[in-house]
């Protein structure tokens, strides 16, 4: 049975994520903004935190993790290259290794770009794949520590999971990352009318996330630098990848 995924708001525009295997009870809560409206949620369902997966150290990712963990005793679990600047692990995780999750197994895939060590986990069996700061709903997170190439690899990496596995990703900018989409893709039809389903979503107090990859993939300009057709439209037709992803996130940083 996969697993039941709750979106929880946090601070202004951060998104936790409590993941819950109904077989077990186990409880995983996917980044910790501030403890106490993950507390509420789980309160509010009678789930007890058993995991805290933490994808990387930015502070609005763990500002309620030591609350949080001293509530309810949940595992801390991160990445081992990223312990060194994250609050104490109970587990500390590579890229590659095994997550059991109750009845199901996740996978630690190594996101860097928007930090060095940011890692993203894809529970299969659920079609979920927890992004945080990477791939977002029709964007990318702004690389910080890593290369546009890192970067670039990254999101590769998770556009070769299934094209229906569902993406949760750590903020709530969906309805700008689209402005911006439609500076690079005018004319897509499928971003079109996202953007116009975002904006019904956002007036109507509605989370905009998660989408499908599948979703991504036809809209969302980071994940499209591949394409000849948007290659053309930033001025560097026969580019390489990466070089005209560089030049999308350079025109998002300037947006």
């Amino acid at each position: 049975m996969p697993l039941t995924i709750v979106t929880v708001p946090c601070l202004s525009d951060n998104y936790a994520y409590l993941a819950h295997d109904l077989a077990t009870g186990a409880t995983a809560v996917v980044d910790v903004p501030d403890a106490a409206p993950i507390l509420n949620a789980l309160a509010a369902r009678g789930w007890h935190a058993s995991h805290i997966l933490i994808t990387h150290h930015h502070d609005d990712h763990i500002h309620g993790l030591r609350a949080l963990a001293a509530a309810t005793g949940a595992r801390v679990i991160g990445a081992a290259a990223d312990a060194h600047r994250l609050p104490p692990l109970d587990e500390a995780l590579a890229p590659g290794d095994v997550l059991r999750l109750g009845m199901e197994a996740g996978a630690v895939i190594d996101v860097s770009g928007h930090t060095i060590g940011h890692v993203a986990y894809h529970f299969p069996q659920s079609k979920a794949v927890f992004t945080a700061d990477s791939l977002m709903a029709l964007g990318c997170g702004r690389v910080f520590e890593g290369t546009p190439a890192q970067m670039w690899d990254s999101l590769s990496r998770l556009a070769a999971l299934p094209p229906d596995t569902k993406v949760y990703p750590g903020h709530e900018y969906t309805a700008a990352n689209a402005r911006f989409a439609l500076t690079i893709e005018p004319d897509n039809p499928d971003l079109i009318s996202r953007s116009q389903a975002v904006q019904a979503a956002r007036a109507a107090g509605r989370p905009t996330v998660p989408s499908t990859l599948a979703e991504e993939l036809a809209t969302n300009p980071f994940l499209r630098a591949g394409l000849p057709a948007v290659k053309a439209s930033v001025g560097l037709p026969g580019a390489p990848d990466a070089e005209v992803f560089a030049e999308i996130r350079a025109r998002k940083d300037r947006f």
